[in-house]
């Protein structure tokens, strides 16, 4: 009798145990969000958190109260669960091949192989596999947001000529800037007060300086900065030598623009651009191509795509005609009514698993069939020449940033509508309960 009573509560022990462990595990794994027929959970949260405030920490990013942390985060899971099931109702996936060569170029990027990506991967925490998942989703996000996206966007020769005239300085390749800079410090361990305060006497010195008031005689005034004296003036910097806070900037503001109040450790700062040295873009190679699209689908194999190419090359090298076969069996549309022409083709201006082919082939050569973000293609060149002149290569950069301008906005009115249009159901407040 007692030792079945022994056993019995050790029965009753473990039972408690396990029912414990499972409501640990239930609320690590309690769903938080459901988006049309699948689920966010707790642990896909919190890992996403914990890998983002080293990175906001290193950036020297304020990082937001939890709370604000969590629906931040979670929205961004939320954007890309959209995007993997849009993908995936279009038929876009990325093979075994297409990712473990955009490994080995992320690994050859920093001077590795894959093992020993693999390896430092592994000594800063991060899983290799998550690693691995992680490009794949980005590899079918960016072909996703080319198909529905990038390809609807055109800009028009009035757009150049209005960026040329206002937003010049962008378009140089800025080899020094000349900052100016003015601190409103903070203590070291600052009460909330403080932070409101330094952040509204910086806000109001922006809003003075955007009036026209004088940079130089509000940071003589004003600043806590080390230069304060001199005006906030930190002379000139060599692009790559920068400080951490303003390279950003550096990059991105046009001569005599300043920031918003940016916060750091020690204070909110405000960075002027005061002056730029640079060059004018450089002579580039355009090449005038054209090519035959094969576009896969739920029908329509990534094998299929490829024999179909094969036999069409084949046709092309034993004689066909290029144009007329591109006319006849490419399914962009918007080349192939042209033979399949493309135009001149600028470095830059297309995905670069297509310029990558482009450039390896000589004039009048067709290449083997490839694969891009739109599909499988096979293409020839007819020929290459050297643009040199200064006002059209400036031109053809403007092209650029207004592309690249006018596919963020419309990625983001985008996503809205795949949101929109989704069923969406946000269960954080449920955690607390």
């Amino acid at each position: 009798m007692t030792i079945k009573s022994t056993n019995l509560l050790r029965l009753v022990a473990a039972c408690l145990l396990w029912g414990t462990a499972q409501a640990q595990v239930q609320s690590l794994d309690a769903i938080v969000a459901v988006v049309n027929d699948d689920v966010i959970v707790k642990s896909e949260l919190d890992k996403q958190i914990d890998l983002l405030i080293p990175e906001l920490q290193a950036r020297g990013t304020p990082i937001p109260d939890p709370d604000s942390l969590e629906e931040q985060v979670l929205e961004q899971l939320i954007l890309e669960r959209l995007q993997m099931q849009r993908a995936q109702t279009i038929g876009i996936e990325v093979d075994e091949a297409t990712l473990n060569e955009a490994l080995g170029s992320i690994a050859a990027r920093n001077g590795m192989d894959l093992m020993q990506l693999r390896e430092a991967l592994a000594a800063n925490g991060v899983s290799f596999e998550d690693f691995r998942e992680d490009t794949r989703r980005q590899i079918i996000t960016s072909r996703l947001q080319q198909e529905e996206i990038v390809k609807g966007i055109n800009v028009s020769e009035q757009e150049v000529d209005r960026f040329v005239e206002t937003e010049r300085d962008s378009l140089i390749t800025r080899n020094e800037v000349r900052l100016g800079h003015i601190l409103i410090a903070l203590p070291e361990d600052p009460s909330s007060a403080q932070v409101e305060q330094a952040r509204e006497t910086a806000k109001g010195l922006v809003k003075r300086l955007r009036q026209g008031e004088d940079f130089a005689r509000l940071a003589r005034a004003n600043s806590d900065g080390g230069r304060a004296q001199e005006g906030g003036d930190l002379g000139w910097f060599p692009i790559d030598e920068v400080p951490s806070l303003a390279a950003r900037p550096a990059q991105t503001l046009d001569r005599g623009e300043l920031t918003d109040p940016i916060r750091s450790p020690s204070g909110f700062h405000i960075i002027k651009l005061s002056d730029i040295k640079g060059d004018t873009p450089k002579p580039v190679t355009q090449t005038k191509a054209r090519h035959i699209l094969i576009r896969t689908s739920e029908v329509v194999s990534d094998q299929d795509a490829k024999r179909r190419l094969e036999q069409l090359r084949m046709r092309i090298v034993g004689g066909d005609d290029f144009a007329t076969l591109a006319r006849s069996h490419s399914d962009d549309t918007g080349s192939a009514l042209n033979g399949g022409d493309l135009g001149w083709i600028s470095p830059g201006d297309t995905v670069p698993a297509f310029e990558r082919e482009m450039d390896d082939l000589d004039p009048g050569e067709v290449s083997q069939p490839f694969e891009s973000p739109f599909g499988w293609h096979i293409l020839q060149v007819n020929e290459r020449r050297e643009q040199d002149t200064a006002d059209e290569l400036l031109r053809l950069r403007a092209k650029d940033a207004l592309r690249m301008r006018k596919a963020e906005e419309a990625r983001e009115q985008w996503l809205q509508r795949l949101r929109d249009e989704a069923y969406l159901e946000v269960r954080l407040d449920e955690l607390d309960d």
